[in-house]
């Protein structure tokens, strides 16, 4: 049996890098999952690839009422027992001061709304069962910034302060609130960020460079630690913002 058979656990951001691994990882280890991406194609190919255990829906996270019918999936399946907040967006690298006001708006309504909103709508469900757990996907740079995403790193230092917050908001309803930081990853988001279709080699190197051990984060990393944070081993863990990054924090 494993160790999250008979719970429910919802997941934004599914359809694509940690979100999709955080799912396959609740998914094998016995969880209903409700894999809730922007992108429907996306979603649907997680649930599929996964099977019955894992249920799709299209989600914007940044809109209330999406969020509250992701909500309402979960409790529908059995009432929520794990919300992971990782749906996420960044804008591309380059100089902050020439960012557009509209992709400001849209990192922050994205990456800190976003989070809000999921807390927002499950903390009730969770209050009346009795408890529960939710993970925000943050990131590194939230602590040890770099240049030219000074606005994505502002909106995971947010997502990590929030975090710490509710930890203590919520501790008296036995509800835990962690997050994730990881480095770097090889996924559509870095990609994204970087403005590319590819990693380039010379990125990949100098990124690699900075972490001692000498690797990107792999999506399995991320979803290893959701796993963790989420069980019952991490029963009396609360309010961190727990590193993935191979060194990269301290180095």
């Amino acid at each position: 049996m494993g160790r999250f058979e008979n719970q429910v656990v919802v997941v934004t951001g599914a359809g694509s890098g940690f979100g999709a691994a955080m799912t396959r990882r609740f998914s094998d280890e016995g969880a209903t999952v409700v894999a809730a991406d922007i992108n429907a194609a996306a979603a649907e190919a997680i649930a599929s690839e996964c099977g019955e255990r894992v249920h799709a829906i299209t989600t914007d996270v940044s809109s209330s009422d999406a969020v509250l019918e992701m909500i309402d999936r979960g409790q529908a399946l059995g009432g929520i027992n794990v919300l992971c907040n990782n749906a996420g967006f960044s804008h591309q690298s380059g100089r902050p001061w020439e960012l557009e006001e509209s992709e400001f708006d849209r990192v922050f309504d994205t990456n800190v709304k976003g989070v809000w909103l999921g807390v927002k709508h499950v903390v009730p469900h969770m209050i009346e069962q009795g408890g529960g757990v939710i993970i925000n996907t943050a990131s590194i740079g939230a602590v040890a910034p770099r240049p030219g995403v000074s606005v994505y790193n502002a909106t995971k230092g947010a997502v990590l302060t929030l975090t710490m917050g509710l930890a203590v908001d919520l501790a008296r309803y036995k509800i835990r609130v962690n997050a994730l930081n990881p480095v770097a990853a090889d996924t559509d988001f870095m990609k994204g960020a970087l403005g590319v279709n590819e990693l380039p080699d010379a990125n990949r190197e100098a990124i690699i460079k900075g972490i001692p051990l000498r690797r990107l984060t792999e999506p399995d990393d991320v979803a290893a630690a959701a796993a963790f944070l989420a069980s019952d081993d991490a029963s009396f863990i609360t309010g961190v913002g727990l590193p993935i990054d191979g060194g990269r924090s301290i180095s």
